[in-house]
């Protein structure tokens, strides 16, 4: 009997959760929200569930494992050291659990969490075949120590390094590693390779098992940026055990109700990608394009208390958003419109450029050039003269723009870029989207391209350079 391995992507948010099988009974490991998309899986291969497992309280996603479980008379297993509010099967360490002809075994790996559990998945001869590592052993990474606080930061890296070690210890150099973060999440600590790996490609690569517990927790610890704000939200609604989510359609808006709610205090998301956002939208809206990071960026900048009303020229784009929301507890916005901008009367318009254009734009004392990408891709190299506000620290700090200045403002592939743009016009700025992907600067003779810390103070004309 072989173990069958199906991976569930969620490239949005940068997770993976896994259904292991033997072709009759089924373990979910880690599912989304939207748990519509397992049973889809387990239909299409007539799977009986037979239990889910979580391998830690999840800060970046809230899980859908309970309600699952639940609807399918299955086992849910979560550590019995997480205070959670529901019933489940409480795992300790090294506890073995029976799924149809296969099994799991427990390991402690704290790190990401204190709490943190891995599940060595064992064939019917209680023969190791494979590792569910969640955030603990990633492909050449790790789980972020920091997340529950920078209090526990270095103690949590420190045990990092040591459940990467006994996991490699523990296990054949040929077992495969399945885990859930890595694939984009902000939850890795560090960039991850590859979309596959084993114990013996980890041992070659991975920098919990190339460095010492010092070097590593140091070099672990300086590396980490900043992680979505709406994960403080996660861990509470995975605690307390969240509920079945509704993706009905949305009540429809009139344009003379949309135009209320902008003039309201409602947060207004036009969904379109930002090249048609920049040729027409409304003022007082921002745009995130639903086809990009939206979760993960909308969820970073949403204030949760507010109501959100979502737009776009397509219904298509209300579904998916609506989908993507409820992955991070955004269970239902207010209200949605669907319509094309020419029902307006009144739209606004962004100048769009790309970097080909921006030597000579320096060359204008009135325009600076923004750059809202984070501290550590602006550390890895930025043009010279530019400003710098990451996106997340954009509307705390946009009074220190200038409403007598012209805003070029660009991103790593522009989609933040427009964010920023939507934000910054809304505030009464002049702003011109860079639209285009960061790489293509590189390319412009006339640009000077360095590296270094990010500066946080105001630029004066005189300090941009451009090549002669």
């Amino acid at each position: 009997m072989t173990i069958q391995i199906i991976n569930i992507d969620t490239p949005t948010i940068g997770d993976r959760g896994y259904i292991a099988h033997d072709g009759k009974t089924a373990l979910v490991v880690d599912p989304q929200r939207d748990i519509d998309r397992v049973e889809q899986v387990l239909a299409d291969h007539s799977l009986e569930l037979g239990a889910v497992v979580e391998t830690h309280m999840h800060n970046d996603y809230v899980s859908g494992g309970l309600v699952l479980a639940e609807k399918h008379q299955a086992k849910y297993i979560t550590n019995a050291d997480d205070p959670v509010d529901f019933e489940r099967l409480a795992a300790h360490d090294l506890d073995e659990f029976s799924i149809g002809n296969f099994g799991i075994k427990a390991l402690h790996t704290p790190g990401h969490t204190f709490t943190h559990l891995s599940y060595i998945l064992v064939d019917e001869q209680g023969k190791p075949t494979g590792i569910f590592t969640g955030g603990s052993l990633l492909h050449g990474s790790t789980g972020r120590p920091d997340l529950l606080g920078q209090d526990h930061a270095a103690k949590l890296a420190q045990l990092q390094h040591g459940s990467a070690h006994r996991i490699t210890d523990l296990l054949e150099d040929s077992i495969p590693i399945f885990p859930t973060h890595g694939f984009g999440s902000f939850c890795a600590a560090t960039s991850t390779s590859g979309d596959s790996s084993t114990i013996r490609d980890e041992k070659i690569s991975n920098p919990a098992l190339q460095l010492t517990v010092e070097q590593f927790v140091s070099e672990t610890l300086a590396g980490l940026d900043t992680f979505p704000a709406y994960y403080k939200h996660m861990g509470p609604a995975n605690h307390a055990g969240a509920g079945p989510i509704d993706l009905s359609e949305l009540p429809r808006l009139s344009t003379d109700e949309l135009l209320k709610r902008i003039a309201g205090d409602n947060w207004v998301v036009d969904l379109r990608e930002k090249d048609s956002w920049a040729g027409a939208h409304l003022s007082g809206t921002v745009n995130f394009g639903v086809s990009g990071s939206f979760a993960t960026y909308l969820g970073w900048l949403f204030p949760y208390e507010k109501e959100l009303v979502l737009i776009s020229d397509k219904a298509s784009d209300i579904s998916v958003a609506q989908r993507e929301l409820v992955r991070i507890g955004i269970d239902r916005p207010s209200a949605s419109y669907v319509g094309e901008m020419t029902n307006f009367s009144n739209t606004l318009e962004i100048k769009v450029v790309e970097f080909k254009d921006v030597p000579e734009a320096l060359t204008d004392p009135e325009v600076i050039v923004l750059d809202v990408r984070r501290h550590s891709e602006r550390q890895g190299s930025h043009i010279a003269g530019s400003r710098h506000i990451p996106l997340h620290e954009l509307s705390n700090r946009i009074n220190e723009l200038s409403k007598d200045k012209i805003y070029w403002v660009h991103c790593a592939g522009a989609y933040r870029a427009a964010i920023a743009a939507s934000i910054m016009q809304n505030a009464g700025l002049n702003v011109v989207l860079i639209n285009e992907s960061y790489d293509r600067a590189s390319q412009v003779k006339k640009l000077v391209i360095t590296t270094g810390a990010a500066d946080h103070s105001p630029i004066a004309p005189s300090d941009i350079k451009v090549k002669a």
